[in-house]
């Protein structure tokens, strides 16, 4: 990839639910190191929560994305139903924070440089937005970006006048063959920037062991493991795109090498690949056997990243006070198990009357959407109905 003129290279994320801590560290690796790669990016493609991260990273406030999602993992973790809880409401909690964060003027910073990914409804097209004339049809976008069914709600957001579904059903990694955009993805696989190995085990949630490794990264991205494994994962993030820019020939010496106590390639150990040189004519460059390092592996991550250190560890600092140390200890789980069948019913019933509040304004248009939908499924039951019956009696008189 020819990073020498801006503008020839785009970066994709993909969807990765709550792992998507995962690019605040890689963001912050390129501020740090590489800063000229953010801003030469011709446009920033996201699916899902990739999308969503790509658009708090154009207007600056990748800090504001970390703090967000390790918000939401606290209030999973806090909860004693997890996800199945009423009170957990992730499309309200991001939507919230968009409308209070996003410059009135993001949809100008975002038009021509953000492509969200969506899944049309109606045919389950992979559709790509990058064009916006408000910032509450940007938002909108977004919304619909992330609205995973069932798990995100029941009822489809509209953008445009049609319903749309989370891009990463349809394609959860755009141009991931395109030799002019960086993939990244907390996934292990082949994309430019992602772990070598899997970041998290099943050891680390104390639950069953899963042995699909598919199922087990997609119950990752909705159920959020600890927070201060989320926060092992972002720092992981900022691991990977390091080595990745130090393949590149991108940064000004070796990092990962003095991190794992090894000596620097020499230069016959690098493999030679054709390319340019720093005039841009046809030559050699060098290809360093760049070691992996794992967070593990970096006893001191403030020394490596000061400021990535801090917000981390301001996002992950617990309430203080007696009350709510005993209710994160053990005997107070133990109390709201055992009061949850007395406190469940009156919560759900609250959250519910919440959703249908704020349900309303929308519900004349849900409730003319979920009417075609019906008469679409009765239309085709009576087409499939009629063509058997007629194809029973044409058997019967032959």
């Amino acid at each position: 990839m020819d990073f020498k003129r801006d503008g020839n290279w785009n970066i994709s994320f993909a969807g990765a639910g709550f792992l998507s801590l995962y690019y605040v560290g890689m963001t912050q690796c390129l501020q740090e190191h590489a800063p000229r790669l953010l801003l030469g990016t011709k446009r920033f493609y996201g699916t899902s929560s990739g999308a969503l991260h790509a658009v708090f990273l154009i207007c600056g406030m990748s800090a504001d994305f970390c703090s967000c999602t390790l918000e939401l993992s606290k209030v999973v973790n806090r909860l004693r139903l997890g996800i199945l809880h009423p009170a957990y409401t992730p499309m309200d909690h991001f939507k919230q924070k968009m409308q209070s964060c996003l410059p009135d003027n993001i949809h100008i910073l975002a038009s021509q440089r953000l492509g969200i990914s969506l899944t049309r409804l109606s045919d389950g097209k992979n559709v790509i937005v990058t064009n916006f004339t408000s910032r509450d049809e940007l938002i909108q976008a977004m919304v619909c970006a992330i609205f995973l069914p069932v798990y995100s709600g029941v009822i489809p957001p509209e953008f445009r006048g049609k319903r749309y579904i989370d891009g990463a059903l349809s394609n959860n990694l755009l141009f991931k063959n395109d030799k002019s955009t960086i993939t990244v993805s907390p996934f292990p696989g082949k994309q430019d920037i992602c772990p070598q190995i899997q970041l998290v085990h099943t050891h680390d949630l104390n639950i069953f062991k899963i042995c699909n490794k598919k199922l087990f990264m997609a119950y990752l991205a909705l159920v959020p493991p600890s927070v201060e494994v989320v926060a092992d994962i972002c720092r992981q993030g900022y691991l990977d795109t390091l080595r990745y820019l130090e393949k590149q020939g991108l940064t000004k010496k070796p990092i990962l090498c003095s991190l794992t106590s090894k000596a620097p390639p020499s230069p016959a150990e690098g493999a030679q690949d054709s390319g340019c040189n720093q005039e841009g004519k046809a030559g050699l460059t060098l290809n360093w056997a760049v070691p992996n390092v794992l967070v593990k592996d970096v006893p001191n991550f403030e020394q490596l990243s000061p400021a990535l250190e801090a917000a981390l560890r301001k996002a992950c600092m617990r309430k203080p006070g007696l009350w709510a140390h005993f209710w994160q200890s053990g005997s107070g789980k133990v109390l709201t198990y055992l009061l949850l069948p007395c406190t469940f019913p009156v919560e759900y019933v609250y959250f519910q009357s919440k959703r249908v509040v704020a349900w309303l304004p929308d519900a004349p248009a849900d409730l003319r959407w979920m009417q075609g939908q019906l008469r679409s499924l009765a239309h085709v039951l009576y087409s499939r109905t009629k063509t058997q019956l007629l194809r029973a009696v044409s058997f019967k008189f032959q």
